[in-house]
């Protein structure tokens, strides 16, 4: 039997569906972008306590652990990255016997992690995995969890190049879909990191709508 990790006194969720998306991310991302989904689940565990919200806290794993499907090989589709995880994410769960209305939660959780001003306001799982993902991040919201609960995570989870692993998989998804990019962060990625990168703008879209004015 695994023994459980513990941060802080805290334990992570223990089920057949966890550990099973516990290996699978194992399978199919690098050390970097592993990590950054564990450390995702703690930072949203830390902020979900500190808050006194009340959540469904192995739905915030699954969406924790499972919310960059999309940048991999295996689950990448033709959606923006976030969707096409939330999909694989949702399919894998109804597939082991996971509630359908549990693994819609999961599906908004990752569908929406990166759309900042809406997941927040979603329901506490969205808003915790958003804001958890973003501690990681950009080191938002940081200052509200303890700096000795940030060292032991970083402990367990060492960045091992994180920063730079994520803006190659960012770029990727710009340089084969760059149309999934428009009006996302990912446009930015895309013009620092993909040579010969262009996408219309917003105010191009605008001006080239099929009317007169």
């Amino acid at each position: 039997m695994e023994t459980p990790v513990l941060i802080g006194g805290v334990s992570a969720p223990s089920s057949a569906l966890t550990r099973k998306a516990s290996s699978l991310v194992e399978q199919v991302h690098s050390p970097a972008m592993k990590n950054h989904l564990h450390r995702t689940w703690w930072f949203s565990e830390f902020l979900g306590r500190k808050r006194g919200m009340k959540y469904d806290r192995e739905a915030v794993y699954l969406a924790s652990l499972l919310h960059d499907l999309g940048l991999t090989n295996e689950y990448a589709a033709d959606n923006r990255f976030e969707v096409d995880g939330a999909d694989a994410a949702s399919r894998i769960l109804i597939a082991d016997g996971y509630a359908e209305a549990k693994a819609r939660l999961v599906w908004d959780a990752i569908a929406l992690h990166s759309s900042a001003g809406i997941a927040d306001r979603g329901a506490p799982e969205v808003a915790l995995v958003h804001m958890g993902a973003h501690v990681d991040v950009m080191g938002l919201r940081i200052d509200e969890i303890a700096p000795s609960l940030i060292d032991d995570t970083l402990a367990l989870y060492p960045r091992v190049g994180f920063k730079v692993a994520f803006q190659q998989a960012l770029a990727e998804v710009a340089r084969k879909k760059p149309h999934t990019t428009v009006g996302t962060g990912l446009a930015d990625i895309g013009r620092r990191h993909v040579h010969g990168f262009e996408i219309p703008d917003v105010c191009d879209l605008l001006d080239h709508a099929p009317f007169e004015s």
